[in-house]
């Protein structure tokens, strides 16, 4: 399983050849794709309404991880490691990469320049 970050999705929607995608290469090492609950807000709460079946049924074939209270303790240590460094990042991506470090899953994004700020993060792409 791998985590996807926002910026995946955002590629696969916008690409009109789906075919040259993150999302559709990832297929090919991975077969089970996950994204954070809080993935799945920054999605609806940027998306028209004439587009919502398209987000519907994408993530319907993906698992949604909760943002749960492991998630929150990884996500306090990881923002505090970040703070001793002057390196703290968005509260949405600090949110996606705890969801992945809390479960040991690696992360695949194209949003390096915050990502790799995290130590703990298994970046994938």
């Amino acid at each position: 399983m791998i985590l996807l970050d926002t910026s995946i999705l955002i590629d696969y929607y916008r690409k009109t050849d789906k075919g040259k995608s993150v999302l559709l290469q990832l297929k090919k090492d991975y077969q089970q794709f996950a994204v954070s609950v809080v993935t799945q807000f920054e999605v609806y709460r940027g998306v028209r309404q004439d587009k919502l079946p398209f987000w519907n049924d994408l993530f319907q074939n993906m698992i949604i991880l909760p943002f749960d209270a492991d998630t929150v303790s990884t996500a306090l240590i990881l923002d505090n490691d970040l703070k001793k460094i002057s390196k703290q990042i968005e509260l949405a991506d600090l949110f996606i990469a705890a969801t992945a470090v809390s479960r040991n899953i690696p992360c695949a994004t194209l949003n390096k320049k915050h990502f790799e700020r995290i130590e703990k993060l298994r970046i994938v792409i």
